[in-house]
């Protein structure tokens, strides 16, 4: 990686990074050995909140009711920056690093196929970065540091934002784990809102008095297909999946609660809020053809994920300088492998950074963070800390994460961050450049949340599955845990 042409901040702040480089894949590597999924991440939470400290951030606690987030601040004054970043893990994910087939730590359990935790450590290890450099040269200014839980469910960003956590920032910062080294502006990721539709009936002997019962699982059934019909005219950029929650007990019982989840997606807050509207309609219907009662628990709503072009310009120059890293024969050689495991194309791992040259391509997944970006101007770096061809939330993906090359890759990212965040830091004139072309790129959309004023997130989520595999898990956790100088 280069480093080079870099003023006496920017020298500071990668030096600090170069010579905690084993720490910085360390707490990488702790982290994949969590494991925790979405919800769950205590050891997680707790591990980023110790390094952080130690380092002498403050660090407020259980921010807007999830247990494992937090909020981390160093230094005063204007501008300020946040960074943020998720953490959690995928149930049914287990897969142990560095081997060619599917292989699961512990069998079952909850594991990182995608890489949050490279994300939450490139978070990390770029903050403690700034704020050495910071510290070091004078640099001026407020630096936030947010923990977020459950980016799997997209659920607690938009609750920071609605709690007004974001009400004092700036200018934000994500980063993501992918295969190349770049970054992006304009909308980029589509917006989503999950809901649970639970029908209420009456039980009944099935086999002796069915006409007694109230089936709430032929309600579930109906909303299905209901929706499977509305899908002829759907825009062809609408999104709907589901998953039965709860279907009853045992057959010869009519249900009398059946419960699905459904995830809904558009480019568009206003195409989510309308597709959601149609479910709604939709599982109406189908209580009234099934004289059921209707529950709808909205469980997370997200906006469409932006970039500002402004920081994408800065966050790309840092990139460049940056570089990517050097790949070893023996690293492309094992992406090869990692390619042929998973059917992609062998075509070894990427030797060049992926230049910006216009607006980004949209992708059909959501991120929680897209309320941040309507909020505020946000950037986000993607750091090449996986492998080509390879598909996340899928036991492939697990292979590479605690490699030299997902080592390599994170340190990368976090450089080119850290540099993005002080070019920010240390020039106004760009902080008012950024906030300029956002007010433009909104093109007079108001933000307003999409999640209900009074919804509270529920925290049992994958309670019960750590409850299960936590003490199996733990036998494979790192003892050695990071400690940076």
């Amino acid at each position: 990686m280069k480093n080079n042409n870099a003023g006496p901040e920017k020298q500071s702040a990668f030096a600090y990074l170069d010579r905690n480089a084993d720490q910085v894949a360390l707490l990488s590597d702790n982290l994949f050995w969590f494991g925790e999924p979405s919800l769950q991440e205590y050891e997680s939470a707790a591990l980023l909140v110790d390094v952080l400290e130690t380092a002498g951030f403050n660090v407020e606690k259980g921010i807007s009711g999830f247990d494992t987030g937090f909020l981390a601040t160093s230094g005063s004054g204007s501008p300020v920056i946040a960074l943020h970043a998720e953490y959690d893990a995928l149930p049914e994910n287990s897969q142990k690093p560095g081997v060619l087939k599917k292989d699961a730590i512990v069998e079952g359990a909850p594991g990182h196929c995608e890489g949050h935790h490279a994300n939450a450590t490139v978070m990390v290890a770029s903050a403690l970065a700034l704020k050495h450099a910071m510290e070091a040269h004078g640099v001026e200014g407020t630096l936030k540091v947010f923990g977020s839980p459950a980016e799997e469910l997209a659920l607690s960003r938009p609750y920071f934002v609605r709690d007004g956590y974001f009400d004092d920032v700036d200018l934000a910062f994500h980063n993501h784990i992918g295969m190349d080294f770049h970054t992006e502006y304009d909308v980029v990721q589509i917006g989503c809102l999950t809901a649970d539709f639970t029908f209420h009936g009456e039980t009944a002997h099935a086999g002796l008095a069915p006409w007694r019962g109230r089936d709430a699982l032929d309600a579930v059934v109906l909303m299905d297909v209901g929706l499977a019909q509305f899908r002829e005219h759907m825009e062809p950029t609408m999104r709907a999946h589901r998953v039965i929650t709860h279907g009853g007990t045992q057959p010869n019982i009519i249900p009398d609660k059946a419960s699905v989840w459904w995830m809904f997606r558009h480019p568009e807050a206003t195409g989510v809020r309308t597709l959601f509207d149609q479910a709604r309609s939709i599982a109406e219907g189908a209580a009234l053809m099934t004289n059921t009662r209707l529950e709808v628990n909205v469980r997370s709503a997200v906006w469409p994920l932006r970039c500002n072009q402004t920081m994408a310009n800065v966050t790309q120059k840092n990139i460049e300088a940056v570089g990517m890293p050097e790949w070893s024969d023996e690293e492309q050689a094992f992406a090869r492998e990692v390619q042929k495991a998973a059917g992609a194309p062998v075509e070894g791992l990427l030797k060049q950074v992926t230049p910006l040259t216009g607006p980004g391509p949209m992708i059909g997944a959501s991120n929680d963070c897209g309320d941040i970006s309507w909020k505020v101007p946000m950037g986000r770096v993607w750091f090449p800390a996986s492998v080509p061809g390879v598909s996340f939330h899928n036991w492939t993906a697990g292979i590479p994460l605690t490699s030299s090359i997902a080592h390599k890759g994170t340190l990368a990212g976090a450089k080119a961050m850290t540099g993005a965040a002080l070019d920010f830091f240390m020039d106004t004139a760009l902080v008012e450049d950024a906030k300029r072309t956002f007010k433009t790129e909104l093109d007079g959309i108001a933000y307003e949340p999409m999640l209900p004023a009074d919804q509270q997130p529920d925290l049992t989520v994958n309670k019960d599955l750590m409850a299960r595999f936590r003490e199996p898990m733990q036998a494979h956790y790192l003892s050695e845990k990071p400690r940076f100088a």
